[in-house]
C-alpha cells in the first residue's frame, strides 16, 4: 500500500509540474493494477480525428510525412485532413491517381507543375482527377501543354465550385477558359500567363463574360499576345477589385476607356510594359476607390495621366511609377498627387526626377510612411534634405542609384523622426564616414547600405562585377537626446575623435527582409 501511494504521489508531481511547461506530445499516464501489473493508458489513441488531423495542420510538409509513418490510423487521418496537394503533372501521374486520390479524399487545393522539357499529363488524367476531386476550390496548372479545350471542359462540369484558377504555359485555347467561365459561378481570381492557345495565328475569340463575370474580384493577365479577347469577360466583372496586366502586346486604351462606366469598383491597378497612354489611365480615374496604382514601364504615360488621377482618386495609399527614364513624368503629376492625395502611404518612383518643387509638397501626406527613390538623375543632398524637412510620418526610406553624398546622410539625422529602416544602394557618394555619422545619431534606425565609391572604385553591379560590400546594422538603444552640434554652414559636424570611438564599437549585424516590390513587389 505504502508503494502504491508514493507511486501516486510521484505521478501527481509529475503532472503538476507537466502542467506548468507547454508540451507538444500527450505522455501516457503510468496505472499500477494489483501492485504488479503494469499499464499504459495512451492519451493519443483516444483523440477523435478531426482533433487528430487538426494537429497535423500545425505541421510542416515534411513532419506531416513523418507522422504518416507512425501507425495504420495516422496515415489515413493524415490522408484525409490534407485538403492541399502539389504533384509532379508528369504524364505517367496518370497510374498513380486512383491510389493517390483514396488516400488524399478531401484535397480542396491542387497545383500540377510539370518541367520545360517534360510531357505532362493529358485529357483522360485531368478527367479522372475532377471525378476524384468534385470539392476543389484552387486549381493551379504550370507547363501541362497536353492539356486540350476538350479536357478543360469535361474538368469544369464535374468541379464547377472552383473559385481560384491559375494557368501557366498551357496550350488550350479560348473554348477552354470559356468552357470554365461558363461553368464556375463561384470564380473570384483568375491568373492566366503565356496560354499559348490563344495565339494559334487565327482570328481572335472573344473570352467571356459567362456566368463567373458576376463573381470574379481579381484578374491577372500576363504575357498575352491576343490579350484584349479577355475584354467581354473585364467588362461585365462589374464586382471587380483588382485588375494586373503584364507585358501583354496590344493597345489597351480602347478597352480601359470601354470599361470605365462599368467597372468602377476597382481598388488595386498594376500596368507593366503595356501600350497605355492618358486616355486609359484618365479611364480608371473613374474608379473613384483606387487605391493601389502601379504603373511600370508604360512609355505612353505623362504628367497628364497622374493629374488626372489624382483630381479623381482620392483615396489613394500606394503609388509606383517606374518612368523608365523617358522623363515624361516629373513634377508637375507628382506635385498633382502630394496636393490632392492626402491618404497616400506609400511612393515608389524608379526612372523617374523629381526635384525640391513636387518633393517639397510631400508634407502635405502626413500618412506616408513608405518612400523609394531609385535611379533618379535628380534626386542629390538638397532633395534628401527637403525630404527629411517636411516627411514627418516616413518610416522606410530606399534610395537607390541616386546622386547623393554623405550630406544626404547628415541631413536625415535631423530629419524624419519616426524613420525605423534606411536603405541606400549604388550610391557612390556615401561611404563609410556617412554610415557611421548616421549611425552615431540615429542607433535606433535599422541601416541597409552598399559601401561604394571611393573605398571600392572597383565594385559594380553589372556585367558580372564582384559583389558591393554592404552593412546591415542594428542597434537598438534610448535614442539620442543630447544637442547635434553644427557648422558655419549649417551642416551636422561630428569630431575626428568621436568618429575614432564609433568606428571601435561593435555592432550587431543583421539582415531584414526586403521591402515588398512590384508584380511580385508591392511595397517599399
Amino acid at each position: 500500500m505504502g508503494q502504491s501511494s508514493s507511486s501516486i504521489s510521484l505521478s501527481s508531481r509529475r503532472r503538476d509540474e507537466s502542467s506548468l511547461k507547454p508540451t507538444a506530445v500527450i505522455l501516457p499516464e503510468k496505472k499500477i493494477v494489483d501492485g504488479d501489473v503494469i499499464r499504459y493508458r495512451e492519451y493519443i489513441s483516444e483523440l477523435p480525428d478531426d482533433c487528430l488531423g487538426y494537429v497535423f495542420h500545425s505541421l510542416s510538409s515534411g513532419d506531416r510525412k513523418s507522422c504518416s509513418l507512425v501507425c495504420k490510423r495516422w496515415l489515413v487521418v493524415e490522408g484525409q485532413s490534407r485538403h492541399r496537394l502539389s504533384l509532379n503533372a508528369k504524364s505517367d501521374l496518370k497510374f498513380s491517381i486512383q491510389t493517390l486520390f483514396t488516400r488524399f479524399d478531401s484535397v480542396t487545393k491542387l497545383a500540377l507543375k510539370c518541367e520545360r522539357k517534360g510531357v505532362s499529363i493529358g485529357d483522360d488524367a485531368l478527367i479522372l482527377i475532377s471525378l476524384r476531386c468534385r470539392n476543389l476550390t484552387r486549381l493551379k496548372l504550370r507547363a501541362c501543354r497536353e492539356i486540350t479545350d476538350a479536357g478543360m471542359e469535361a474538368f469544369v462540369k464535374n468541379c464547377k465550385g472552383l473559385k481560384k484558377l491559375s494557368f501557366g504555359s498551357c496550350t488550350f485555347g479560348a473554348k477552354g477558359m470559356n468552357a470554365i467561365l461558363n461553368n464556375c459561378s463561384f470564380l473570384e481570381e483568375l491568373s492566366v500567363k503565356r496560354l499559348r492557345g490563344i495565339a494559334d495565328g487565327g482570328p481572335a475569340v472573344p473570352i467571356g463574360p459567362g456566368v463567373a463575370a458576376g463573381s470574379l474580384k481579381f484578374i491577372c493577365l500576363k504575357e498575352l499576345y491576343n490579350g484584349q479577347c479577355f475584354g467581354p469577360l473585364i467588362a461585365s466583372a462589374k464586382n471587380l477589385k483588382s485588375l494586373k496586366l503584364f507585358r501583354c502586346s496590344g493597345d489597351w486604351d480602347v478597352l480601359l476607356e470601354s470599361i470605365s462606366d462599368r467597372v468602377t469598383g476597382l481598388i488595386d491597378v498594376h500596368l507593366e510594359r503595356l501600350q497605355v497612354s492618358d486616355r486609359g489611365i484618365a479611364a480608371l480615374s473613374s474608379c473613384l476607390d483606387l487605391e493601389v496604382l502601379h504603373l511600370v514601364k508604360t512609355p505612353e504615360c505623362t504628367d497628364a495621366a497622374l493629374v488626372s488621377i489624382a483630381d479623381r482618386c482620392k483615396s489613394l495609399r500606394k503609388l509606383h511609377i517606374d518612368g523608365w527614364k523617358t522623363n515624361r513624368i516629373g513634377d508637375e503629376g507628382l506635385m498633382a498627387i502630394a496636393k490632392r492625395c492626402l491618404n497616400l502611404q506609400e511612393l515608389v518612383l524608379i526612372g523617374v526626377n523629381p526635384t525640391n518643387v513636387s518633393l517639397g509638397h510631400l508634407g502635405n501626406c502626413r500618412n506616408l510612411e513608405r518612400l523609394a527613390l531609385c535611379g533618379s538623375e535628380t534626386i542629390g543632398d538638397s532633395e534628401i534634405s527637403c525630404i527629411a524637412a517636411k516627411c514627418m510620418a516616413l518610416k522606410k526610406l530606399c534610395i537607390k542609384g541616386c546622386p547623393v553624398s554623405n550630406h544626404a546622410m547628415e541631413a536625415l539625422v535631423g530629419g524624419c523622426p519616426n524613420l525605423v529602416k534606411v536603405k541606400v544602394k549604388k550610391c557612390r557618394g556615401v561611404t563609410s564616414d556617412g554610415v557611421i555619422w548616421f549611425r552615431a545619431f540615429r542607433q535606433s534606425v535599422v541601416i541597409n547600405m552598399d559601401i561604394t565609391g571611393k573605398e571600392n572604385p572597383e565594385a559594380s553591379t553589372s556585367d558580372g562585377g564582384p559583389p558591393e560590400p554592404s552593412v546591415e546594422v542594428v542597434a537598438v538603444v534610448n535614442p539620442v537626446t543630447a544637442s547635434i552640434p553644427s557648422s558655419s554652414d549649417g551642416r551636422i559636424s561630428l569630431p575626428k575623435a568621436r568618429l575614432g570611438l564609433f568606428v571601435g564599437r561593435n555592432f550587431a549585424s543583421c539582415t531584414f527582409p526586403r521591402w515588398s516590390n512590384s508584380n511580385n513587389s508591392d511595397g517599399v
